[in-house]
């Protein structure tokens, strides 16, 4: 759909004010201000600007009775008693079809140096998910490119799927492939409290101009201040949200949720919050499920399949984020630091991994196979130790001897790329036949 610039222009005109409240500063703590003079006409998530200290910018965060709490973006150094304080209009968030191949920060600003407009209307980043008695059901089977997802670990049309890893076993890697290989009409990367030598790397050498052609990347890199990483997860979520209801199929992939319930636990302390599970607020399950519940099927001919990522230290699925996000979502995949180091990639680790899409997005006998390749792949893993020391005798247990023989082929299948669903269907019947005496 062509993109009339002059309405953009226009939409734009109409943001501008002439007219600004001002307010002053009357008390500065750790990072918050206390600002004074705004009177009625200021809500909490307002933004606001000091023109005294080129323009920094700030969030109402809190309200008392004619007093404000700020809490700005780069610190507080440099500020004194009556600095002024200029209320800003909302910021009017409108994703549109010219934001494709585009980098953006939460505010729909552009970062990759070229000028960039709102589109028309508005879409409030916090909007509510489908009404539930209205939605839709999960759609069909998803081709990705891998063949474990084509076939063990399904990914279907409105899933909303986990991916749970540690650092440096192929996360990033997997979700540019993802990206560029899963079907959809556009794709929403989120890229939360990201390094900022990582977000160029990602874009240009992960995903690539194929990838980035259908892609809008909405990043807050890991030096902003936490109500900017807090915005830039529902900031993705409102840009796959428009393109849904707009009938497309949407693609969101969000890494990560660990670091967006970060920046929302360094929020929720400034604004007094009591921490309570592990540090993080009580507030902090509600953010994390009213995200995520925003995605999947929509009431129309949209949906939004959805990859989440979770950070997990030391592989503990057990820390409060990746219980959180287990809890409301409809499969999760573990990638395995053991896996990655002997070298097969996607490292997952495939008997603690599931898609809640199974058995329904796969025939009987598609089924059959799957069940047939984890029965293998588990006999093998509970006797691992015994075969890896010498300690299994061959002939003891013929389902054993069956795992041995066809581990190898079963593994290396595990990391295989695939062209479609069929032919990765075809490549599992070889490697469970590969045993075959």
């Amino acid at each position: 759909m062509p993109i009339d610039q002059i309405d953009l222009v226009r939409e734009r005109l109409g943001d501008l004010r002439v007219r600004h409240l001002l307010g002053r500063v009357s008390g500065v703590a750790s990072a918050a201000l206390e600002v004074t003079g705004f009177g009625a006409g200021v809500r909490v998530g307002d933004p606001v600007t000091l023109p005294s200290l080129d323009g920094r910018r700030g969030e109402v965060i809190g309200l008392d009775d004619g007093t404000a709490r700020v809490l700005l973006e780069g610190g507080t150094e440099g500020i004194s008693l009556r600095t002024p304080v200029r209320l800003e209009p909302p910021v009017r968030f409108a994703p549109g079809p010219h934001w494709l191949g585009r980098v953006i920060d939460p505010d729909g600003r552009p970062l990759d140096g070229r000028p960039l407009l709102p589109g028309t209307g508005r879409r409030p980043r916090a909007a509510p998910p489908p009404r539930p008695h209205r939605r839709r059901p999960l759609g069909a089977r998803l081709s990705t490119g891998f063949a474990v997802f084509d076939t063990l670990l399904p990914l279907v049309r409105g899933q909303r799927l986990g991916l749970f890893a540690g650092s440096g076993v192929g996360k990033s890697t997997l979700l540019g492939d993802l990206a560029r290989g899963v079907e959809a009409d556009v794709v929403v990367i989120g890229l939360v409290g990201e390094r900022g030598r990582e977000l160029r790397t990602f874009v240009d050498e992960v995903l690539g101009a194929e990838g980035m052609a259908r892609a809008i990347v909405v990043t807050a890199t890991s030096d902003t201040a936490p109500q900017v990483r807090r915005r830039c997860a529902p900031a993705a979520m409102a840009v796959a949200q428009h393109f849904r209801d707009t009938g497309h199929h949407v693609l969101l992939l969000l890494d990560s949720v660990t670091r967006f319930a970060e920046a929302h636990r360094e929020l929720a302390a400034a604004q007094g919050e009591p921490a309570s599970l592990r540090g993080f607020p009580a507030s902090t399950a509600g953010a994390i499920a009213a995200l995520c519940e925003r995605a999947g099927p929509g009431e129309d001919a949209g949906d939004i399949t959805a990859v989440f990522s979770v950070l997990v230290a030391g592989s503990d699925m057990e820390e409060p984020v990746a219980d959180m996000l287990r809890g409301v979502l409809d499969g999760h995949v573990i990638l395995d630091r053991k896996v990655a180091e002997r070298n097969r990639f996607p490292a997952i680790d495939l008997l603690r991994s599931v898609s809640r899409a199974l058995p329904a997005a796969a025939s009987d006998v598609e089924n059959s196979l799957i069940s047939r390749a984890r029965a293998l792949l588990g006999s093998y893993d509970r006797a691992e130790m015994m075969i890896q020391s010498g300690l299994y005798a061959s002939g003891s247990d013929a389902r054993i001897d069956e795992a041995i023989a066809c581990h190898d082929a079963l593994d290396g299948f595990l990391a295989q790329r695939s062209a479609s669903v069929s032919e990765s269907f075809a490549a599992l019947r070889r490697a469970l036949n590969s045993g075959a005496r």
